[in-house]
């Protein structure tokens, strides 16, 4: 919209510093601060509500359709794609093996076994560093500091 560069914006200052004088400077830098504040928002409620009617009258509809229409290679290559995905699919359920019992109870074991030991693993990890804190904690107290906490929970009990 404007183009001001710092040269133009350090000119206007000393005009306005040299017109307005100091002592009334703040106040206008205020005064035109409100203005632009309430032009912004006008702006921004302008733009939202002109947005608001588009979604209501379909323009956004119109919009992909003309999207699609004026590249059509795109609208084309992506039903392609969406085709082939479920086609993909199909034919994936579709040659899938089918294992037998005793396999499948194997297969279900090694499931289970991994699962146990990933819940484990998790344990251990919150585990680990809550008793480090615990340990470490008595360590690095002063003798002073022992005694202060014991006091106060003797206070508290």
């Amino acid at each position: 919209m404007f183009d001001l560069g710092w040269s133009e914006l350090l000119l206007i200052g000393i005009v306005a510093l040299i017109v307005i004088g100091p002592k009334d400077l703040p106040g206008m830098f205020r005064t035109v601060g409100k203005f632009v504040g309430k032009a912004k928002g006008m702006a921004r409620e302008f733009s939202r509500a002109m947005n608001d009617a588009a979604d209501q009258s379909g323009v956004n509809e119109i919009q992909k359709t003309f999207k699609a229409a004026s590249n059509p290679m795109k609208s084309a290559m992506a039903e392609v794609k969406k085709t082939s995905d479920s086609l993909t699919r199909d034919l994936s359920e579709a040659t899938k093996p089918a294992l037998n019992e005793q396999r499948q109870a194997q297969a279900d074991k090694i499931r289970e076994a991994a699962a146990d030991m990933a819940t484990a693993r998790n344990v251990a990890e919150v585990e680990a560093p809550a008793k480090a804190v615990t340990v470490a904690a008595p360590e690095t107290t002063k003798p002073k500091a022992k005694a202060k906490a014991r006091t106060k929970a003797k206070d508290q009990a």
